[in-house]
This record gives structure tokens, sequence and C-alpha cells, in this order.
């Protein structure tokens, strides 16, 4: 399997399929493919179908098999990026709500809950994320650019809310206040930031769909 990620700030992944091979998908993310590539809707399960649902991903999951071999692509539904990821059985992931846009390989996908509720709550990124544990690729939704840190043993990054699209399980994650009474009503950051502490990669986005849509109903008159 080769694959290619082009289009700019409106990515579309390329993915070129040889005889028998499988990529996974959520429901809709198909955007063409070449005849002789099968698809098969399946949902896994109540359980699995209510994780995604939670999780800001569609009930259904679509397989794409190439009876042949074939290319088929798959779109970002939201101007950004699309990071392609490598899972180990050594190293699962951990991503924002809503990221997950196809995978290759033997890949499984579940809900992560954040150990800490006031984590859950208050650090940005909601109770629940997504886990990808196995071994294979995961294709994830970026909102906007994407910027990576390794981050050492210890080592801490203070994040806004939104900005978190994707970190290694090793990382850990915790939320604190913002200090000072000036600070939290004139700084325009909120109530909360969340600290993100190594040893692990992080990716983070530079266009949170959260903080775009706030801008854009600005400018959305309302209705009398």
């Amino acid at each position: 399997m080769q694959y290619e990620v082009k289009g700019g700030n409106l990515p579309v992944v390329l993915i070129k399929l040889e005889q028998g091979e499988r990529v996974t998908c959520e429901s809709g993310a198909m955007a063409w493919m070449d005849r002789g590539i099968r698809m098969e809707t399946e949902g896994g399960g109540i359980g699995k179908m209510f994780g995604r649902a939670f999780t800001g991903e569609s009930l259904m999951l679509n397989h794409y098999t190439a009876e042949r071999a074939g290319e088929i692509a798959f779109n970002s539904s939201f101007p950004g990026s699309i990071k392609v990821i490598e899972v180990t059985p050594e190293k699962p992931v951990i991503a924002q709500k809503g990221a997950f846009l196809a995978s290759c390989g033997n890949i499984n996908m579940s809900v992560h809950f954040q150990k800490k509720i006031a984590s859950g709550f208050f650090g940005g990124e909601g109770f629940l994320m997504q886990k990808f544990e196995g071994n294979g690729l995961v294709f994830l939704e970026i909102d906007g650019s994407a910027i990576e840190y390794e981050l050492q043993p210890g080592e801490s990054k203070v994040v806004d809310t939104g900005y978190l699209a994707m970190m290694d399980a090793t990382v850990s994650l915790d939320i604190e206040t913002v200090k000072g009474v000036k600070n939290v009503l004139f700084g325009g950051e909120g109530f909360f930031n969340t600290v993100l502490t190594g040893p692990g990669k992080i990716v983070l986005q530079t266009m949170p769909i959260s903080g775009t849509a706030s801008v854009i109903a600005r400018y959305i008159p309302s209705g009398n």
C-alpha cells in the first residue's frame, strides 16, 4: 500500500491498494475510487457504535477492499491537514474527538476516558477522546496546520483549549487554572489551560474548528 497527501489546505489522501488490501474509513469519507474496489459497511457491535457516536464519529464504518489494484481517495471535512500516524502495539495514540478519517492494517479504535474528571470537563478536549491501538496507519483530520513536539520525560507544554489534536498514550493530560482575576476576565484565554507532560509526541493544530465557528458566528446576523 502506498499513500500521498495532496490539496494544501483542502487536503485529500490518495491511497493505492494492491489486490486484497483493505482500508477502513468513517461513513461518508470516501471522495473517489477506481473500479474494482468493493465497499462493505458494518457497525462492529452496539458498544463500538455508541463509542464512536460519543467521540463524534459516524455510527458505521466503511471497509474498502481491492479486488484488483486501484486508487481510493479520502478528503478532509474541514480546511486543514491530514496527518498520517503509525500505530504499533508498543505505541498507541490518543486523538481528539472526530479526528478519525481512515486506517489501514489491524487498528482498533476505542473510547478513551480522561483519568481525571477535571481534565475531561475543562481540559479543552472533552471527557472523551479516541484511542488507536494495534499495528498499522491511522489518517487523522487536523484543524488548520499540524505542529509537532517531542516532549522529554517531565517536560510540559501549556496549551489553550482545543489546540490538542493528538498525543502518544505515554503523554499525560491535566488542567491548570489561569491565575489572576484580570487575566481571567480580560485575557481572552478562558478559565483553564491544558497541560501536556511527556514523554511522547504531541500534535497541535493551529485552527480549532470550535474557535473558527465562534468567530464566524459573530458575523451571522441574529434573527428577530
